[in-house]
C-alpha cells in the first residue's frame, strides 16, 4: 500500500519529493502530564526521605509506637464523646399501654334447666311429624336443637308462633356463653340478635319473650371467663408475658354483641337499670386496654356507642361523672390514661363529654385532687419548670395529652374564654422555652405537640 502509483512515477516532483516518516510520535495525553509531574514529585519526597534517615537515624519502630498511641488516644476520644451523647439524649424505656381484662377463666355452669322432648315449643308442631324425629332422650332433644340453630331454622320457627319458650330461652342464651363449639355459639348469638331487634311495622317484637338475658347472666359470665375487676391505682392486672393467664374465650365476642343488642331495645324492654349500665359501661371501656382484643374493635367500638346512648338525657351526666371519676382512681398514671381516653371515638356531645370528663378526672388524680377545674389545672401546668433539670417530660407529655381531651367539650362555658387564653399562653411556653436542641426525654414530644395544638387552635380561629 505504501508503493508509489503509477502517475506518481511519472511526476518528476514528485519522485524528487521527500518521504514522510513511517511512524509518527504519540500525543502526549493530561493523564500522562499529571503522572509524570507525580512520579517526579514522589522520586523528590522518597530522596529526601531517604537523607533524613541517613542524617538523623530513623527508627520505624518509634513512628510505630507513636502511631499506636494517637490512634489510641483518639479512639478513647470518640468512646467519650459517644458516651456524652447517649447520655444527653438517653429516651428512658417506658412501659407500652395494655393490661390484661382476662385471668384464669373458672369452671362454665351446667344449665339448670334442660330443654325436653315435652316442652311446649315442640307442641306447636306435633301435627307436622316433628315429634317423630327424635325421642324422649333429652340428648337427643338437645342435638336436634343444635342443627336448628346452626341451620338457622330456630328463629324461622320461633317468628311462626310468635313466642319464645323460657326453656328455648334459657338454652340459647346458655350456649351463646359457654359453647366451645364456635359454629354453635355465633349462631345462637345470632339467634338472639334477630330476636331482640327484630320488630313489626308498630314497633312490636315479633315474638313474645317471657325470658329475657340480664344483668346477673352478663356478669357472671364475663367473671366464669376469667374477668379481673381493676383495683384502686392500677395495681394488678399487669402484662405478663409468662403465658401463665388464659382468656378471653370466643365467646366474649358473642358477649359483646348481645350486650349491645340489649342496649339497643329500651323502648321495648328495660333490662339494666342506672347503675347496672355505668358498670357494664366501665367493663366495655376497660376492654379497650386488652392487647388481646385488638381484633374486636369493631363490636367493641359498637357495643360502647349503644351504651352511651342507653341513658336517658337525665340520667347521663351524672353517670358519666361516676363512670370517669371510677376509672380515673384505678387505671395507671402512663400510657394506659391517654390509651383509655383516646379509644373513646365519636363525634356526638354525649361521647365528647364523656370524653373530657374521663380527662379531667384522670388530671385530677395525676394532681392529687391539688386541682378540680380547668383553669385551676392550666396554673398547675404553668408553674412547671421547663428548664428544669428535674422536669418530667413524660409525665408533662400526658398532662399535654389530657387537657387537650378536657377542652374538647369544657363545661361550665362561662370559664372557657379565661381557659382558653390560660391553655394558650401554655402552649407558647412548651413550644417557646424548650428548644430545639433539648435532648431530654420527651422534651421534643412536647414541644412538638404543643407547636401543633397551638397552630390548630389559630387556624381555627382564623376561619
Amino acid at each position: 500500500m505504501e508503493e508509489p502509483l503509477d502517475f506518481e512515477q511519472e511526476d518528476h516532483l514528485l519522485s524528487h519529493a521527500p518521504r514522510l516518516p513511517s511512524k509518527r510520535k504519540r500525543a502526549i495525553s493530561l493523564d500522562g502530564l499529571l503522572s509524570d509531574f507525580y512520579g517526579g514529585k514522589r522520586k523528590t519526597v522518597e530522596k529526601c526521605s531517604r537523607h533524613f534517615e541517613a542524617t538523623n537515624g530513623y527508627d520505624s519502630d518509634e513512628d510505630d509506637k507513636r502511631v499506636a498511641q494517637n490512634e489510641t488516644y483518639l479512639r478513647k476520644f470518640v468512646e467519650d464523646c459517644e458516651k456524652q451523647v447517649n447520655e444527653i439524649g438517653y429516651e428512658e424505656e417506658y412501659p407500652i399501654w395494655g393490661r390484661r381484662a382476662f385471668g384464669m377463666q373458672k369452671a362454665f355452669p351446667q344449665l339448670e334447666k334442660p330443654v325436653t322432648a315435652n316442652s311446649d315449643f315442640f307442641g306447636h308442631f306435633s301435627g307436622t311429624g316433628f315429634a317423630s324425629i327424635f325421642d324422649s332422650n333429652g340428648e337427643s332433644v338437645e342435638i336436634f336443637l343444635e342443627g336448628l340453630l346452626t341451620n338457622g331454622w330456630l328463629s324461622h320457627l320461633v317468628a311462626t308462633t310468635g313466642s319464645l319458650e323460657d326453656s328455648i330461652a334459657s338454652w340459647t342464651f346458655h350456649t351463646m356463653l359457654y359453647s366451645s363449639a364456635e359454629d354453635l355459639h355465633v349462631s345462637a348469638c345470632d339467634f338472639w340478635c334477630s330476636i331482640l331487634r327484630s320488630e313489626n311495622k308498630g314497633d312490636q317484637p315479633l315474638a313474645k319473650l317471657g325470658w329475657i338475658p340480664s344483668y346477673t347472666e352478663l356478669k357472671d359470665a364475663i367473671s366464669n371467663y376469667g374477668y379481673l375487676c381493676p383495683t384502686f391505682n392500677g395495681t394488678d392486672c399487669e402484662i405478663s408475658e409468662d403465658g401463665a393467664c388464659e382468656g378471653p374465650p370466643l365467646n366474649i365476642c358473642s358477649w359483646i354483641r348481645v350486650l349491645s343488642a340489649c342496649c339497643q331495645i329500651r323502648n321495648r324492654y328495660q333490662i339494666f337499670s342506672s347503675t347496672e349500665m355505668q358498670e357494664l359501661l366501665e367493663v366495655v371501656i376497660w376492654f379497650y386496654l386488652d392487647r388481646h382484643l385488638l381484633g374486636l374493635a369493631l363490636e367493641l367500638n359498637g357495643c360502647f356507642h349503644s351504651i352511651v346512648h342507653y341513658f336517658l338525657d337525665a340520667e347521663w351526666e351524672d353517670s358519666c361523672a361516676k363512670v370517669a371519676a371510677s376509672i380515673a382512681l384505678r387505671v395507671p398514671k402512663d400510657l394506659n390514661c391517654l390509651r383509655i381516653v383516646e379509644c373513646i371515638t365519636g363525634s356526638d356531645n354525649r361521647t365528647k363529654y364523656l370524653k373530657s370528663q374521663l380527662a379531667l378526672h384522670l388530671l385530677i388524680v395525676c394532681f392529687d385532687n391539688k386541682a378540680k377545674s380547668a383553669e385551676e389545672i392550666l396554673k398547675l401546668l404553668a408553674s412547671v419548670n421547663l428548664k428544669g433539670n428535674s422536669c418530667d417530660f413524660f409525665k408533662l407529655y400526658i398532662y399535654l395529652a389530657l387537657t387537650e381531651n378536657l377542652l374538647l367539650l369544657y363545661h361550665p362555658f362561662q370559664e372557657k374564654i379565661k381557659v382558653v387564653d390560660l391553655w394558650c399562653q401554655y402552649l407558647r411556653n412548651c413550644s417557646t422555652q424548650i428548644t430545639s436542641t433539648d435532648w431530654r426525654s420527651y422534651a421534643s414530644k412536647v414541644r412538638n405537640k404543643a407547636s401543633y395544638l397551638l397552630q390548630n387552635m389559630a387556624l381555627k380561629s382564623s376561619s
